[in-house]
């Protein structure tokens, strides 16, 4: 949602950018991209264990956070200071004042429901959510899709593999993605959570990951 190559959709908001050349910011987000996605398998791994149940965390929302903004924003791994606008949404996101209460209740829903509702639904609710309440200054898009990846692919109980990543579908083509935000932004504000269009957007971006270990099994 704040992606540089976000053409509609885009947050503005004072930030104290560690960088100001074009090519090393993108450069310096490209390499963090990477290293949050392998971050996001290292704890997928590490609670395999069945002795070591999942709960998401704040600790684990901000770490990913300061992956994805390390060397590039002071704000990195932190809550926005102040109020924000999403270029191209109707959203206005909550105050700032009002974010770690979000974020918290966001955590409880997905841990309240962990035995209970499907992998899809808990990935396609954190992805909106973490969206609609948009806690950081910059990096929202990206971190709410890696932890919706954790949420998916822990709940299932182990890594998902293949090179065409959820998360990397959804970079390379964000328009159905905007789309099921909307759609789910428009649910809310009727008074309800309604996350279909986002998993059924998931579902099919999974498959296709899915397909594409297949395809390299059998050598195409």
């Amino acid at each position: 949602m704040a992606d540089p190559d976000d053409k509609i959709r885009h947050s503005s908001a004072l930030e104290a950018d560690l960088i100001t050349d074009p090519d090393e910011k993108a450069a310096q987000e490209a390499r963090n991209g990477l290293r949050q996605i392998d971050e996001v398998t290292k704890i997928v791994e590490s609670y395999t264990e069945p002795d070591r149940p999942f709960k998401l965390r704040l600790s684990v929302l901000l770490h990913l956070h300061r992956m994805a903004l390390e060397g590039i924003s002071s704000y990195a791994g932190n809550f926005r200071p102040a109020g924000i606008a999403i270029g191209g949404s109707g959203h206005t996101p909550p105050g700032a004042h009002m974010v770690p209460g979000l974020v918290e209740e966001m955590c409880d829903y997905v841990n309240e429901h962990w035995a209970t509702a499907s992998a899809l639904h808990l990935a396609a609710y954190v992805l909106w959510r973490l969206n609609w309440i948009h806690p950081f200054t910059d990096g929202n898009g990206r971190t709410s899709r890696a932890i919706s990846y954790l949420v998916l692919c822990l709940r299932i109980g182990h890594p998902l593999y293949g090179a065409n990543s959820v998360p990397a579908q959804i970079a390379q083509d964000k328009t159905p993605y905007y789309n099921a935000l909307e759609a789910a932004d428009a649910a809310n504000s009727g008074g309800q959570i309604n996350v279909e269009q986002i998993e059924k957007l998931l579902d099919s971006l999974l498959a296709r990951q899915l397909l594409g270990v297949l395809e390299d099994a059998r050598g195409a």
